[in-house]
């Protein structure tokens, strides 16, 4: 790769998901990119699918990480959204086609052709390499611009923030007053009661264990909380949500969350289950109700929620840690070990 740019990241270069050091090259900062050093990048749990091949479409070796953030070190001669020492972030595309209806109504997450951080193939024909790495180019419209007044460490809104933002917003749960029910407490969950709270709704998180209604109460600010294996507090908020944000990934009854809506309620998806979720035909017509699905969001979206945050001082509750303890870092996640997002010092510890 004439003209392109050395980089040293973690890689995994078969189903054991096992990361170790990796050599590789980025492409040359073309008239439209930005190279940015790369400060700290999140450790997502879609990460630890891709590494295993557990979606079957893991191209190794791969160097995960799509929460990314950085500063600024080249820009091509048509860049002028930022400037080199400028803080910017990369989320989970860096790239789309920018003809199809999606793209021209800043949805660029759902063009059928964008192209992911990692593991996707690029406009040079080359594999996409993540955050997991000590530089990044990237084409000047996928680059955010970072708040002055937002730690460079909270990378993890670049995913888990836009992910649980954009569905609130779309459904309308952004409104005072909506009743808004939030299953799952992780690195999802978290930000999703951060921000339906910060957008005045009344949040009733939904979990399968006492041990988090603590944390979730007490920390978190939610309003309510229920054990979704008691029937009887299940059936006390029957018909009173507006709406639900499932972040669960693992495989769990849909029946019983449907029935919590109100008529013509909403529950979204944003977990990504390994197996098909069974569909529970009656729960939906028997309160015109709705399954939705929501990815991420778009730039100008992603932009949008990245300001609001600061603003509102909305942060993910994260772990920082060295790069050389990625892979102990995976086996906690795998076991739910983590309060609630890993993020990689990658600037302080990423070493040859």
């Amino acid at each position: 790769m004439e003209n392109s740019h050395k980089a040293l990241g973690w890689a995994a270069r078969d189903t054991s998901g096992t990361l170790s050091p990796f050599d590789f090259s980025r492409r040359a900062t073309g008239d439209n990119d930005v190279q940015l050093k790369v400060m700290y990048c999140g450790v997502c749990h879609s990460d630890l699918h891709m590494l295993k091949n557990e979606w079957k479409m893991t191209r190794y070796p791969v160097v995960p990480g799509h929460e990314i953030v950085g500063v600024v070190t080249e820009i091509g001669k048509n860049i002028k959204k930022v400037k080199v020492g400028d803080k910017v972030g990369v989320g989970v595309i860096v790239g789309s086609c920018h003809k199809c209806d999606n793209c021209a109504n800043d949805q660029e997450n759902y063009c059928p052709q964008n192209i992911q951080t990692y593991n996707s193939i690029d406009v040079d024909g080359t594999i996409t390499y993540g955050g997991y790495s000590d530089i990044m180019v990237a084409n000047e419209h996928f680059v955010i611009r970072w708040p002055d007044s937002m730690p460079m460490e909270y990378a993890p809104l670049l995913c888990a923030g836009i992910t649980t933002y954009s569905p609130l917003r779309h459904f309308g749960l952004d409104k005072s007053g909506q009743r808004v029910g939030i299953v799952g407490l992780g690195g999802l969950g978290h930000m999703a009661v951060k921000f339906a709270k910060a957008f005045g709704a009344k949040v009733t998180v939904i979990s399968t264990t006492i041990a988090k209604k603590q944390e979730a109460i007490g920390n978190l600010g939610a309003d309510e909380f229920v054990i979704s294996k008691d029937p009887e507090q299940m059936r006390a908020i029957a018909g009173t949500l507006d709406g639900i944000i499932d972040t669960v990934s693992a495989k769990h009854p849909l029946a019983p969350l449907l029935m919590l809506l109100k008529t013509d309620g909403r529950l979204v998806m944003v977990g990504l289950p390994e197996n098909p979720l069974e569909f529970p035909a009656f729960a939906l017509l028997s309160g015109r109700r709705t399954i939705a699905g929501s990815a991420f969001g778009g730039l100008k979206e992603t932009q949008e929620m990245i300001d609001f945050a600061a603003k509102h001082s909305i942060f993910p509750e994260i772990e920082i840690i060295p790069v050389d303890y990625v892979n102990k870092a995976m086996d906690r996640l795998l076991k739910s070990d983590v309060k609630y997002r890993f993020v990689l010092d990658v600037a302080n510890t990423l070493k040859a």
